[in-house]
């Protein structure tokens, strides 16, 4: 007789307080902390390649050319615009959701230090491969750790579960609706655009189940 697969881990939609009464905090903390450090350092890696704006970059610098703030400014009020869109979704934030506003930056900063900027276009694109599926890999690390979505990965999340439809094209579906909103404000796209954009997703989804850390119910949690 064929074996039964195991249940699929899905991601759950609590509260803060219920995210930390989950149980398996020392590992769920460490993966939550390598994941958003690792995607820091990925944004880092398709900066240097240089070879394209991610999605949500081209949005700020499309709004940059029309408005008098600054770039950093840009992020924040669009991080607060997208928060506001988790309303409607229900979506829940949590600890992960301030350390994604509080650590990737940083850690984006820090790996801009030491990293070598390569002249060689062939070193450029394994770059900035390098640096999308890395970006995958973390964004799954730290999602799946289950305290809350950082704002835009938090958007993803909140419609997938709310319309049924899979990671990958929601995930899609948000990122070439972002470039295109963003070029035609004057936002600049190159390959590395395009790339992040309609890979990010299926490589987010197919890793998600790998990291995604199931949350135990309370009395389990403290046995």
């Amino acid at each position: 007789m064929a074996s039964t697969p195991p249940p699929r881990r899905e991601l759950a939609n609590v509260g803060p307080l219920q995210q930390l009464s989950g149980g398996r905090l020392p590992r769920r903390l460490v993966q939550l902390l390598v994941g958003l450090y690792l995607y820091g350092a990925s944004m880092a890696m398709v900066v240097v390649a240089g070879l394209g704006m991610i999605p949500w970059d081209v949005l700020h610098s499309g709004i940059l050319r029309h408005v008098p703030l600054t770039f950093g400014t840009i992020i924040t009020i669009t991080s607060v615009l997208v928060l506001l869109a988790w309303i409607p979704l229900r979506q829940m934030p949590g600890l992960g959701t301030v350390l994604n506003a509080l650590l990737i930056g940083p850690s984006l900063d820090v790996t801009l230090l030491f990293l070598p900027r390569p002249e060689d276009l062939g070193w450029r694109i394994a770059l900035l491969v390098s640096g999308v599926v890395l970006n995958g890999v973390a964004s799954a690390m730290y999602i799946g750790s289950q305290f809350g979505p950082g704002p835009r990965d938090g958007l993803m999340t909140g419609l997938s579960r709310v319309t049924g439809r899979s990671i990958r094209l929601v995930r899609t579906l948000i990122e070439v609706t972002v470039v295109a909103v963003g070029w035609a404000l004057g936002g600049v796209i190159g390959i590395g655009t395009a790339l992040y954009a309609l890979s990010i997703g299926p490589i987010t989804q197919a890793l998600l189940p790998v990291f995604t850390v199931e949350l135990r119910p309370r009395r389990a949690a403290r046995d």
